[in-house]
C-alpha cells in the first residue's frame, strides 16, 4: 500500500517571529482529501560542549511554554541564509562564552514530525577556549559544567526533560567516537 500523501494546495499560513503555522490540503492514499496542520520552523542546532573527558557544559534558562527553568545543551534556530556550522559556533559562544577548535556533527532529527517540519542538527564541540557571552536581548541563560554521570542521573530522575538534550547525550555516549 502506498502511504504517500500528495500536496494539493496551501490553505493558509501565519508566520510568527520564531515559528509559523500552516494548513495544507492533501490527497490521501485512499484518494480522499485531507487537511494537515503543522508548525513551520527554520531548523535549529544544538551542541554538546565537551569541557573534559567527564564534563559537559549545559545552560539553565526559563522556558515559557512549560513554565519551568530547564537545564539543556546550548541551542538555537538558524537565521535566514545562515549555514548550520555558523549557527553552531554562534550559539555556543552566545550562550556559554566559549568557542571550540573542533566541531563534529553527531546527528540530525525531527523532534515532532507529526506536527512540525523542524530539524535539529546536533554537534559536539571540543577543545574549548574562552570567548564572551552575547545572549539575545530576550534570552537569559547561565552556563555550568556538569559531570556526564550527573547528567545521566538528572535524565533518569526526570529533572532533564528536554528532548534534544536527552537525544544528544544518548547519541554522544552510544555512537562510536
Amino acid at each position: 500500500m502506498n502511504l504517500q500523501e500528495k500536496f494539493i494546495r496551501k490553505v493558509s499560513e501565519k508566520n510568527g517571529r520564531a515559528v509559523g503555522f500552516r494548513i495544507d490540503e492533501v490527497r490521501l492514499p485512499n484518494g480522499k482529501r485531507g487537511i494537515r496542520e503543522y508548525l513551520t520552523h527554520p531548523s535549529a542546532v544544538a551542541v554538546i560542549p565537551i569541557v573534559d573527558r567527564k564534563r559537559i557544559l549545559m545552560v539553565r534558562q526559563y522556558r515559557h511554554p512549560v513554565r519551568e527553568i530547564t537545564w539543556e545543551i546550548p541551542a538555537g534556530k538558524l537565521d535566514p541564509n545562515e549555514s548550520i556550522l555558523t549557527c553552531v559556533r554562534r550559539e555556543l559562544e552566545e550562550e556559554t562564552g566559549f568557542k571550540a577548535r573542533v566541531y563534529k556533527k553527531l546527528i540530525s532529527f525531527w523532534p515532532t514530525p507529526a506536527f512540525s517540519n523542524e530539524v535539529i542538527h546536533i554537534f559536539v564541540a571540543k577543545n574549548l577556549t574562552k570567548g564572551r557571552t552575547n545572549p539575545d536581548e530576550d534570552e537569559f541563560v547561565k552556563a555550568k559544567a556538569w559531570p556526564l554521570e550527573e547528567v545521566f542521573s538528572l535524565i533518569r530522575r526526570g529533572k532533564i526533560k528536554d528532548s534534544k538534550t536527552i537525544i544528544a547525550i544518548l547519541a554522544y555516549t552510544s555512537f562510536p567516537r
